[in-house]
């Protein structure tokens, strides 16, 4: 049977989302463990690690599309190459930070070859070049996708 106050803090959550996180915060610094919604507490942080994780992937998908249209995208490349290459830049220092965690690496080491299968599919729509212009899988290795100093050579 849930107390009076966990059951306040369940509704709490659902009227002032800022109150219950404050509120919850000062019970885990006090040791009130049984006051706690954890029902809500369990699925917020479940939450933050997906959030993480989908940043890692938005964060990929965007260098690597980049990174094609800078190897692959010639006619465009003397117009768009500086911007290309701070674009690519932000990104990895985007990456730098969240990859610090080992499981958000982990994550994005297997999530690399279908993030690229998307980013290539957009490099192609973006580009109108032709399907076989760009390589079926991630020509990359995580290491250069992180390296401030690579930058793909043209084809």
């Amino acid at each position: 049977m849930l107390t009076q106050s966990v059951q306040q803090l369940k509704r709490l959550y659902e009227e002032d989302f800022v109150l219950w996180l404050e509120q919850t915060t000062a019970l885990l610094r006090q040791g009130e463990l049984n006051d706690l919604d954890w029902e809500h507490l369990l699925e917020e942080l479940e939450s933050l690690g997906n959030e993480q994780r989908r940043k890692v992937e938005s964060y990929l998908l965007r260098l690597l599309i980049h990174l094609l249209l800078y190897q692959y995208w010639l006619t465009e490349k003397a117009w768009c190459a500086k911007g290309w290459e701070r674009e690519i830049d932000n990104f990895r220092i985007e990456l730098e930070s969240l990859l610090e965690s080992k499981t958000l690496y982990c994550h994005g080491l297997k999530k690399l070859e279908p993030i690229y299968e998307k980013a290539r599919l957009k490099a192609i729509q973006k580009s109108k070049l032709s399907s076989e212009t760009f390589p079926k899988t991630c020509p990359f290795t995580m290491k250069q996708l992180l390296d401030f100093g690579f930058l793909p050579e043209s084809y």
